[in-house]
């Protein structure tokens, strides 16, 4: 399959202003609806399978919090963004499931890893982070949200809920690693309200342990405004900012 022609930089940067205007209105409309300021909520700009010209052109227009699925594609895209817009002070999130062979990698880059599901990977991420803070690609701990699994489906990635404490002490008690909170999807055929509500009464359950693991990731381009409802401070946005025109092999 052959990629559709790039937009001439001119249109893509207004395709992609308007579309963020769009998504942050509809960000500050959920959080009016549910009694809650605009500014509790981060929006993360998924960039996967999109070039690192479109990461450019965000970061013109001042989104700066950017997130990947693969470590691959990701490396690639952070080296070059980084010649593309070198004063640009990206956060890169990793937010898909991660393999612990690429721990040591993806803690050179990641500002944040919004999907670390056990133990092992855990205490992969610790090493790599320690590593790369020896090595000065870091200067500081690797933020950590744990995934969780809302509805056990161990095919889908996540910690199922009954496994978060054990895995928040883990991180909590690691020396490169912060813990910020919780990550997760709404699994596919599960009505969204049942499945953020579950997540929001698990994040509830976890801050009793870990005060300051506030973060709660949840929400997409589809279900963003439910999500806001039951408590997220972060949405993760693809398809509402970017399209549907990715790279044809990313």
């Amino acid at each position: 399959m052959t990629a559709p022609d790039p937009a001439p930089e001119g249109d893509r940067r207004a395709e992609l202003a308007a579309a963020l205007t769009a998504v942050r209105e509809r960000i500050a409309a959920a959080c009016t609806d549910a009694g809650r300021p605009a500014t509790e909520v981060r929006l993360v700009a998924v960039t996967k399978t999109f070039p690192a010209t479109d990461a450019a052109l965000l970061t013109d227009l001042g989104m700066l919090d950017l997130g990947e699925n693969r470590e691959q594609e990701a490396a690639a895209k952070v080296a070059e963004l980084r010649e593309l817009r070198p004063d640009a002070a990206v956060r890169w999130h990793m937010v898909g499931r991660l393999q612990r062979n690429k721990a040591r990698s993806v803690a050179r880059w990641a500002a944040e890893i919004q999907s670390v599901d056990s133990v092992r990977l855990a205490r992969a991420l610790d090493k790599g982070a320690g590593a790369a803070r020896a090595e000065g690609e870091r200067d500081g701990p690797l933020a950590v949200l744990v995934q969780a699994s809302i509805d056990g489906d161990p095919d889908r990635g996540g910690c199922p809920l009954d496994g978060l404490p054990e895995l928040a002490d883990e991180v909590a008690g690691s020396g490169e690693l912060r813990l910020r909170g919780l990550m997760a999807v709404a699994p596919l055929g599960m009505d969204p309200g049942e499945a953020f509500g579950s997540l929001a009464r698990a994040a509830m359950r976890l801050r009793r342990d870990h005060p300051d693991a506030t973060e709660l990731s949840a929400g997409m381009t589809n279900d963003l405004e439910i999500a806001i409802t039951h408590g997220s401070t972060c949405v993760r946005v693809g398809t509402a900012l970017l399209g549907t025109r990715g790279l044809a092999s990313p």
